[in-house]
């Protein structure tokens, strides 16, 4: 099951996250020498799934955020630790936004229920009886006769 999705997923479904590559096919996709891309396994930046073999087997998402991080410390000059800690950070922000989706999904599901049932008591009130208006005091008397039933 996918738990993002809520859905049932084929096995053979190929996502952005199925790990594919072997490292060689994903050091060259990706621009990189595959000992670099071992060095960054070691150092947790990029962490390719393992097959029983042990072999590393990266994925799509895999390969971008390799070039993320050549990116970043190529052309923006930031150590691997300062690299390390931006994924850790744009991780803890893409789950803090997922869990803010829930969460709202949750509030406008909740106003949806309550919406119904407010509706549903609504519908429920007797319309035979009409809303009391209180009358100020006066001094004019009021008689009042029931109809006569024939």
């Amino acid at each position: 099951m996918d738990s993002r999705r809520g859905r049932v997923r084929n096995p053979y479904e190929l996502t952005e996250e199925t790990p594919v590559y072997v490292i060689s096919v994903a050091a060259q996709l990706s621009g990189l020498h595959p000992q670099t891309l071992r060095q960054y396994d070691r150092l947790g930046l990029v962490s390719p799934d393992r097959t029983p073999g042990r072999g590393r087997r990266y994925s799509a998402r895999d390969i971008e955020l390799l070039r993320q991080v050549q990116q970043l410390s190529q052309d923006e000059g930031i150590n691997l630790a300062g690299i390390k800690r931006i994924i850790e950070l744009e991780n803890q922000v893409a789950a803090l936004q997922a869990r803010a989706a829930e969460l709202q999904a949750a509030v406008d599901g909740a106003a949806a229920t309550m919406r119904q049932r407010e509706a549903a008591l609504h519908a429920s009130y007797r319309r035979d009886l009409v809303p009391y208006q209180e009358v100020h005091q006066t001094s004019a008397l009021v008689v009042w006769r029931p109809k006569k039933s024939d």
